[in-house]
This record gives structure tokens, sequence and C-alpha cells, in this order.
């Protein structure tokens, strides 16, 4: 054999071994989960079904929503009202599918993700009465800490950090010292320790719903870069957006994305805030200040919808979003609700503007867009961040 040849096995062979990734031919797969109007009850659905429909179709039963998956993010629920306890649950859950175990596997099946919060969520919004007549209902911070920090921590004690998670992961806050989004990225935390916080912390501080959390403040793990946060469902209510942006412009991670039809997205609702039955009225005709909070942010939410439809209007296949209609806006009993949300025909927004009612059910959907990612194969972004890249620490406040 000569020269020549020899080269050329030794470079494909290397190519295999550590340039794999870059394959054009494979997808960017996102998983973006939205902040709750309910009690986690349509995300959780949607996240053991997804889980199941993958472990069916490849055949084995240890396979993880984060095999499948180049980039997940999530947000926390915006809601004002008292009555709805499904704040953080988006980031939540996106924190737990990500989350490794020290040897690159996920710590949680969404399975085990789900009944944690179902199990944990009476101590994590754990309602404490303040004020002069103790009549003003808030939640308590320092219980929803002890469970954040109980999921987000090794047996040890010793708490997990942005890089302590086997897939990209992006959660926002809304930062009152600078007055602008915050996004918490595993992509920064590997490139600094002024980047890198602790996950629970993340969490925390992506939940801080103003009316009923105080802002929480945080800082990495160098102590370099702080923030006051809020709840980041305020700004971006639907990550779906951020993700697509974050994968666009993230060439280290992604270097084979050049535009949308480089990427496969699963967009996952939490069900509408609002809804006509749900809408109060004051005396004089005027929407209560909670009501329209809640229009505001399902608008917001509904907005990026429609702006991702447009951009994925020529290959909408590469786009799809599950979101409960009919069954989160009502008073449903919560098994009952989970399944309805599956078996729902699935809307799909249009490019010019408005609905239109699938044939699909919710269900369907995600098992046809399952069958895509087992036929394209386990996802090709490095499982830990890039040990060896060495840069300076950056300022504080990016």
């Amino acid at each position: 054999m000569d020269l020549s040849q020899v080269t050329l096995e030794i470079f494909s062979k290397l190519e295999q071994k550590w340039l794999y990734h870059c394959d054009a031919s494979k997808k960017t797969r996102i998983l973006s989960i939205d902040g709750g109007g309910t009690t986690g009850i349509v995300a959780g659905a949607a996240l053991i079904h997804l889980e199941d429909q993958i472990r069916a179709r490849t055949g084995d039963p240890h396979s993880s929503i984060a095999d499948f998956f180049d980039i997940i993010t999530g947000k926390p629920c915006p809601t004002v009202s008292i009555l709805i306890s499904g704040t953080g649950i988006g980031a939540l859950f996106a924190a737990m599918l990500t989350a490794a175990d020290g040897n690159g596997r996920p710590l949680y099946t969404a399975r085990n993700a789900v009944k944690f919060f179902v199990e944990k969520q009476a101590e994590m919004f754990k309602v404490k009465n303040v004020g002069v007549f103790r009549r003003k209902k808030r939640f308590s911070g320092a219980s929803m800490e002890k469970v954040l920090k109980q999921a987000l921590g090794r047996d040890d004690g010793t708490a997990l950090t942005l890089k302590d998670t086997c897939k990209p992961l992006l959660v926002p806050c809304f930062d009152l010292n600078s007055s602008a989004p915050f996004v918490f990225s595993r992509a920064d935390a590997s490139e600094s320790p002024s980047f890198d916080f602790e996950l629970w912390k993340v969490c925390r501080a992506t939940s801080a719903t103003p009316s009923v959390f105080k802002p929480f403040e945080l800082a990495s793990v160098d102590g370099k870069t702080s923030c006051l946060a809020v709840d980041g469902g305020l700004v971006m209510n639907n990550p779906s957006a951020a993700a697509v942006t974050h994968v666009l412009h993230n060439k280290r991670d992604f270097p084979s994305v050049n535009g949308v039809e480089d990427l496969l997205v699963l967009s996952l609702g939490n069900g509408p805030l609002s809804s006509p039955a749900n809408v109060k009225l004051h005396r004089n005709g005027y929407c209560s200040t909670s009501s329209v909070v809640d229009i505001v942010l399902d608008g917001v939410s509904e907005t990026v919808d429609q702006m991702l439809g447009n951009a994925f209007c020529w290959n909408h296949a590469d786009y799809v979003r599950i979101q409960a209609n009919s069954y989160a806006a009502g008073k449903v009993e919560e098994s009952s609700q989970a399944q309805g949300v599956l078996t729902e025909k699935g809307v799909e927004s249009l490019p010019f503007g408005g609905k239109r009612l699938m044939t699909e059910t919710n269900g369907e959907r995600i098992g046809n867009f399952v069958q895509r990612l087992v036929a394209s194969g386990r996802s090709s972004v490095p499982p830990s961040p890039c040990k060896e890249t060495a840069v300076s620490p950056l300022a504080n406040g990016r």
C-alpha cells in the first residue's frame, strides 16, 4: 500500500472519530419546553410520551431524550396568579433531563422527572401569608430552594453546574441589574467559570415570578458575574426562537448549521394561560391586571410560534409545535387532561397568519417526529463541553 493510501485511511479514521459531529447530512435537533399555565401536565405528558416512543422505536429500554436531541431549552411559568403552581416547570424539566450523572448519562428519565415534580410540587410551592394583616399570599423561596438542591445535586451533596450537563442547555431570566434578558447556557459556562452557575440556582432564578417570589440574586462559580433575576418567562416564555438563534450562531458546537434547513425543532407548549372563561373583568368592564399579563404572555408565545412557522414554511415538517387547547384551558381532572393532550388534534400555524386544525393528534405528531429522530441516529453533539478551551474570564454583564 502506498503512502498516499495510508494517509487517506488515517485521516478517514480520524474524521470518523473526532469530526463525526460535523456531518452535514444530519439535522441538529432542538427540544424546547415552554413555561406552563397548568401544573406541568402538558409538558409532562408530552415528555413521557416522547421518551416512550423513542424506546419503543429503538428497542432500547435505556434510551433517553438527551440521546436524540442536540440542545434542550426550557422556560418557567410566567403567570402572576397564585392559583397556578406551574412556576419554573419548563426550566426544571430541561435541567433534569440534561443534568449528568458523572458518566455522561442523564440523571433523570422523563418519567422520573415528572414523578419527582408531582411528588414535590406542594413542597416547592409552599404558600405563606405576609403583610400587616397576613392577607397577601407568597411562595416560600426557602422551600423551593430545598427541593431544587435535592433535585440537581449529587449524592455527596455537591451541586451540579451548567457544565455538568450531558447536552447543551439554555435557560433565561430577566436581570434587574442590567434591565435586560440574561440567558444561562452551557456554551458560555464551558468557555469561562464567570458564566458557570449552579443548576439549582439557575432554576430558582428563572422561577422568580415577581408577584409571588422576591428577585433572586446569584453569582457564577468564580463570583465574577452576578445577576438579580426575575422570571424568565416574562421575556421568553416560548424559548424556541432563542434556541434556534443560539444554534445558528454557535459554530463551535454546531459547525454544520447554516440555516433553518439544517434544524429539526420540537416545541412543547404548556397550555394557554388565558381563555375567555378565565378572563377576569372589573366592575367598570376593564380586564384585571393578572388577565392582561396572561393575555400578553400567551400572545408572545403565539407570536414566536407564528415566526418559526414562517421560517420553516418551506420545510414545515422540521418544526413541530405541541400545544394543548381545550384541555389546558378547562378544569379537567389531571389524568384525563394528560391523556386529552395527546389525543386531541394538533394545531399548526399558517405562513400568512392564523392556524389550521390537523388530522393528526398530538400523540401521533410526536410519534412521527420520533420516527425521524431514530432514523437519523443518536445525537451527534459531544456529550460534554470542550475541556481544553481556555479563554480569559469575561467581564460581568455580557
